[in-house]
């Protein structure tokens, strides 16, 4: 949910504008022996055991994570993806009413069984848009509460062909925390920025305040941006085009 750079539900990073960071670590799979993050510099130092490197993430204040993971421990994650900002109970289903350059309905369902990726029991969202086409994306909820994305049916697995899972979203969205949310080269390259924590909106759901926005991009289409509005207890509330075709996507109902 509103993680793709090539619809009306995602977005992505110019790779000239990136300000590199080094990769956080998560618990349990390597240790941080040095770190020292200056923004206005190319890197910090880490030292680390964590096999091989995938591109440098944006700054990052999800502390103790290594985003994105290529080996995520099945031990670290949960069952139920309960996050409040992005909850994905089994069975649920939000419409959207999606206008500008593609309109029509979009339905998002959440799918019964879970998909197993990388020994991760996952969680299938999936997205009905204008187009009819369906698009299937995974999920898993760490232990801490942040929400991983674990890949699309059809394009991407973490755990394979060097695909790598990384936040969709955290715990605690903090302002101006940037990370991740998948790489797989030259297939999929997302990140995401924490742009405001305080936002209001009025769809045709209700009026929404306290909002979570995120904003996202892609080195792969960096034509192409969004932000999308999170509520708590609710999950996506409102999703805008910032660059590329003009798109909006308001809710319209989401489970009681």
């Amino acid at each position: 949910m509103g993680l793709d750079p090539n619809d009306a539900s995602s977005a992505a990073v110019r790779d000239d504008v990136r300000v590199v960071a080094p990769r956080a670590r998560r618990p349990g799979r390597c240790v941080v022996l040095a770190l020292t993050v200056v923004l206005t510099m190319a890197m910090g130092t880490l030292l680390a055991g964590c096999g091989t490197a995938s591109p440098e993430s944006p700054p990052s204040g999800i502390d103790e994570l290594e985003i994105p993971t290529p080996s995520p421990d099945p031990g670290d994650f949960v069952a139920q993806v309960d996050n409040p900002w992005l909850p994905l109970t089994p069975g649920a289903s939000w419409i959207y009413d999606v206008s500008g350059a593609t309109s029509g309905t979009l339905t998002v369902t959440v799918r019964d069984a879970p998909m197993r990726i990388a020994g991760v029991d996952t969680t299938a969202v999936e997205r009905l848009g204008p187009d009819g086409t369906p698009v299937v994306d995974y999920y898993a909820q760490d232990r801490a509460g942040n929400v991983w994305w674990f890949g699309r049916e059809g394009e991407w697995q973490a755990g394979a062909d060097g695909a790598e899972a990384g936040v969709a979203m955290p715990a605690d969205p903090r302002l101006g925390d940037g990370w991740r949310a998948a790489y797989a080269e030259g297939v999929v390259d997302v990140v995401v920025t924490v742009a405001t924590t305080d936002q209001a909106a009025t769809t045709p759901a209700g009026r929404f305040t306290g909002l979570v926005g995120l904003d996202t991009e892609s080195s792969l289409t960096p034509e192409q941006a969004t932000r999308s509005y999170y509520a708590e207890g609710v999950g996506l509330v409102e999703e805008v085009s910032t660059s590329g075709p003009v798109s909006q996507t308001r809710l319209v109902s989401a489970p009681s």
